[in-house]
């Protein structure tokens, strides 16, 4: 079980201050603060495909990626997978359980999709402190604004878009976030199939591996692997990402 696992884990003696204030979350937050989570912080690390917590495992706190990649997903009553989203180093997971009184379970499964290490932090130590802390609080609340305006954003495109149009803006988001510009030519390399894909852009591995096969048609894009370049960065941010 998710809960005997990281009641297992130990705390390292090398501290993580220096990591956790180069999270998003926990930016620029007083020394102290920093100090009371990095004694709380328990880490594991995990294999490629380990599953860290499952959708259906109760919640107890939340999560953050020291190194690695990891996929977050749910399942329909047909043991379908929809990725919800994927999270590299610096960013935080199962945030949504904070203050949550309602639902006693993960709003979804990771799992590693690359190896590395994650950091737990127990809900009722957090909320402690940020009923201490007033800048820890809004900075929160900020960082969760934002994230339910990206979401937001994502779901308007699998609802309005077609097919083609959801692929290039999942393309956008995974190069914004994963994606290294070499001389123009951007860089996507990312440990996952065409299936995983096709569930990001909320459709079939077949109608993803059509759009695919027109990108690179048009010299948009090649793939070697599981690296999609985009040839042209400036280009393909001017003829598909201009408009909204």
């Amino acid at each position: 079980m998710m809960s005997s696992l990281w009641n297992a884990a130990m705390p390292e003696d090398q501290p993580c201050e220096e990591f956790l204030g180069k999270i998003d979350v926990l930016k620029n937050l007083p020394t102290g603060s920093i100090k009371m989570i990095d004694k709380r912080i328990t880490r594991r690390s995990f294999k490629k495909g380990d599953q860290i917590i499952s959708e259906f495992d109760e919640a107890r706190g939340v999560f953050f990626v020291h190194s690695g990649i990891v996929k977050l997903s749910k399942q329909d009553e047909r043991g379908n997978e929809l990725i919800v989203c994927i999270k590299k180093k610096g960013e935080i997971f199962a945030d949504a359980c904070l203050f949550n009184q309602t639902f006693r379970n993960y709003p979804a499964t990771a799992r590693m999709l690359k190896d590395g290490e994650v950091y737990f932090l127990n809900s009722a130590d957090l909320e402690a402190e940020l009923m201490n802390s007033p800048q820890m609080a809004v900075q929160i609340i900020r960082y969760m604004s934002e994230q339910l305006h990206g979401m937001t954003s994502i779901l308007r495109d699998v609802a309005l878009r077609d097919v083609y149009t959801k692929a290039v803006k999942t393309l956008e988001r995974l190069a914004e976030k994963f994606g290294a510009n070499r001389c123009n030519r951007m860089h996507i390399e990312l440990p996952i199939t065409v299936q995983e894909v096709g569930s990001l852009v909320g459709t079939s591995r077949e109608s993803v591996s059509r759009v695919f096969s027109k990108l690179k048609k048009d010299d948009v894009i090649d793939v070697k692997g599981k690296n999609i370049i985009i040839t042209d960065w400036c280009k393909f941010c001017h003829m598909f990402l201009s408009g909204e």
